[in-house]
């Protein structure tokens, strides 16, 4: 004799009670409930998920959708591990699971998101790496699916997302090179449509015009985000009419090789080329000499980020047509030796 049934012998009364108090029914007595809840514990019970969804028609699970691009994982794996992190902490309190869902880069995002949207596996999904124009947003604001996303995009209307301050960390990092003397600053932007790239380089170019400096095309690199792209970039920096004499990374661990090419060259990061780069990730945290970069709590935009979904589901929080959840995480300058 298994699950409900044993429960019900155990205490002696019907499986139907049993399973309106294991589901918090209001037709059930706070005491038989304390009861069955405490036999099931004891008992080691463990509900059928299958037939609980169809039963409550939830799945207490949230998904997570992100890409397995090789370099973006490689160069991710720290962000987002601290978001899940806060992200899970707070489904927890709310007895939700988090599950991932890494899109091989080969299959269509829209067809590999509806493949689960159609089953009916989430109450809710989570975006990250979200695009200038997003096509899983406007599915799934057609599909009626709760979701949030981890970065903002032109797509979609009334949804949460929660983002990076990339402005802020713009204008932060041109303020600082400006004072330090420098005019010709170069930027690094993502070579992908992904939607931080343009709010980045409108950012840069804004925090330039309030220094009076002029924008010049060539000292923007659309770039990848791997070491390889670093070594390369400090030839090709050098061979712009008028080089620049500091550089801005929006990916930071381009400026491992960096600094690998310009100790080959018997040049110094910060003496010869400043540069900040937008992250303060372990991989780059040992770099000689430091790094200026940027810090954020990662297990508070997780948190965020829940939360804001947890506002859209059905019996958490609002409706469907109230304001929806958006939020700048901020990022704190960590000063260091390269800019």
């Amino acid at each position: 004799m298994r699950g409900i049934a044993r429960l019900a012998k155990e205490l002696g009364i019907s499986t139907g009670t049993v399973s309106r108090a294991l589901n918090d029914r209001r037709d059930v007595s706070p005491a038989t409930r304390e009861l069955v809840l405490a036999t099931a514990k004891r008992l080691g019970y463990a509900p059928n998920q299958a037939a609980r969804t169809l039963a409550l028609g939830t799945t207490r699970s949230i998904g997570f959708m992100m890409d397995l691009d090789r370099e973006a994982a490689a160069s991710s794996e720290y962000f987002f591990m601290g978001v899940f992190d806060g992200v899970q902490t707070v489904f927890a309190e709310h007895n939700l699971d988090l599950l991932v869902l890494p899109r091989p880069t080969k299959l269509n995002a829209v067809s590999y998101l509806q493949r689960y949207v159609s089953r009916g596996v989430f109450d809710g999904m989570i975006l990250a790496a979200t695009q200038r124009t997003d096509p899983r947003i406007e599915f799934l604001e057609s599909a009626g699916l709760p979701f949030a996303t981890l970065g903002r995009s032109g797509s979609g209307k009334n949804y949460p997302w929660i983002d990076l301050d990339f402005e802020g960390v713009a204008e932060a990092a041109i303020d600082r090179l400006v004072a330090a003397g420098h005019r010709r600053i170069a930027v690094t932007v993502p070579a992908d449509n992904i939607n931080f790239g343009p709010i980045f380089a409108a950012a840069y170019e804004r925090a330039l015009a309030r220094h009076g400096i002029g924008f010049d095309p060539q000292l923007v690199f659309a770039r990848g985000r791997n070491e390889a792209v670093g070594y390369r970039l400090v030839d090709e920096l050098a061979l712009v009419p008028n080089p620049p004499t500091a550089v801005l990374l929006i990916f930071e661990t381009v400026a491992i090789g960096m600094y690998r090419r310009m100790a080959e060259l018997g040049q110094i990061p910060g003496r010869d080329l400043a540069i900040i780069g937008f992250r303060d990730e372990p991989t780059v945290r040992f770099l000689t000499p430091s790094l200026t970069c940027f810090a954020t709590s990662l297990h508070e935009v997780g948190e965020d980020l829940a939360r804001a979904l947890l506002a859209r589901l059905p019996g958490q929080g609002a409706e469907p047509h109230d304001e929806a959840v958006r939020k700048l995480a901020p990022l704190a300058i960590r000063p260091g030796e390269s800019g």
